[in-house]
């Protein structure tokens, strides 16, 4: 049995929850025809409101070998949605037919906040700039496969940290192993979010900043490369910008010269320019290799949640929260239930509250 329900960050899991995810992939790994049926009666309920390849092909692929069904829609307006229907609503009705939803929202906090009326799991496959938990787990796969193991790691994050939502869950997921330092790459305007470094800071994990890839890469382990979001981006960023930032950001076969002959190159995919092809050819190169593994632990956890028996859920009170970040799922569902955490955030998006 799991021991968490829903997974919406990476804070939802913790060490002993992701021994027992990836002892369960590797023997999915190792005997795949063992789990074939294991799924069998069980529906999946696939719920895009913004665009995806490899996040909604690798849960599609990993419930259909595991011999379960789904349903769902990769176009909002192509339902009910687009008339007017709350979210809330939609999770209530989904979640009749459903064993488990998995979704993802350009709103940050939509899984979160889904998981409030939803009676069985709600996976987040990503919410806006906020968090993406599963593409950490196929990170974490990737890495203790081809090492062997995960702590002791200089691990450098590379390109847009301020909206790559997959670097900000694998900070805290990686936090869970020993001595795992990192190399904070990108330019002053795209830095990692305020919410994601005094979470760095409060735990004392060692890291540095840098202007660019040449200045890290002899120190690293792991370098994770990410795309630059143009799509979060403010309407009034500087026009040309964007541009203007990638050259010190992109990963060229000139650059792994000066690297570990053991480092790992990981992407969560699409590249849109940041690594060139040329690096393909380099055995460093697992990006490919993490796709596929993340097809193999979503089947892990699908196997673990769909398992689980249904729950009646519902805010005791609804309204009554005020968030400053217009991109939170709060900005357009005004019912919903006032969260805040431990440190003062929003609930829903970490966005500092004021007051």
């Amino acid at each position: 049995m799991a021991a968490f329900r829903d997974l919406i960050s990476f804070s939802d899991i913790d060490l002993p929850c992701w021994e027992s995810l990836y002892s369960l992939c590797r023997d999915i790994i190792a005997r795949p025809g063992d789990y074939a049926d294991a799924c069998r009666g069980k529906l999946l309920a696939s719920l895009f409101f913004e665009a995806s390849t490899r996040t909604r092909f690798s849960f599609q692929a990993a419930m259909l070998r595991l011999g379960g069904s789904l349903f769902g829609f990769s176009n909002p307006n192509d339902t009910s949605i687009a008339k007017g229907e709350s979210l809330a609503d939609t999770i209530r009705m989904t979640a009749s037919y459903a064993d488990a939803i998995v979704m993802r929202s350009p709103q940050e906090g939509a899984a979160r906040a889904a998981s409030l009326y939803s009676e069985v799991p709600v996976i987040n496959a990503g919410d806006g700039g906020h968090h993406h938990p599963t593409q950490t787990l196929a990170d974490l796969t990737t890495i203790a496969m081809t090492r062997g193991s995960i702590g002791g790691v200089t691990v450098g994050l590379c390109g847009d940290l301020k909206y790559g939502r997959t670097v900000h869950p694998l900070v805290t997921a990686l936090s869970m192993f020993p001595d795992v330092k990192f190399r904070l790459i990108s330019p002053d305007e795209l830095k990692m979010p305020d919410y994601v470094m005094d979470f760095i800071r409060a735990r004392g994990i060692a890291y540095t900043e840098c202007a660019s890839i040449r200045e890290a890469i002899s120190s690293l382990d792991i370098l994770y490369m990410t795309r630059v979001q143009r799509e979060r981006f403010p309407e009034n960023f500087p026009s040309g910008a964007v541009d203007k930032l990638l050259s010190r950001f992109t990963l060229t076969a000139d650059d792994l010269r000066g690297a570990k002959r053991e480092l790992m190159v990981l992407h969560p995919l699409p590249r849109v320019g940041e690594v060139e092809r040329a690096v393909d050819r380099d055995p460093r190169a697992k990006y490919f290799e993490q796709a596929r593994y993340g097809m193999y632990i979503r089947m892990a956890l699908l196997l673990k949640l769909t398992a689980l028996p249904r729950e009646a859920r519902y805010p005791e009170r609804e309204g009554g929260h005020s968030c400053p970040n217009p991109a939170c799922i709060t900005a357009t569902e005004k019912y919903l239930p006032r969260l805040v955490t431990a440190e003062g955030n929003c609930g829903y998006c970490d966005r500092k509250l004021s007051g």
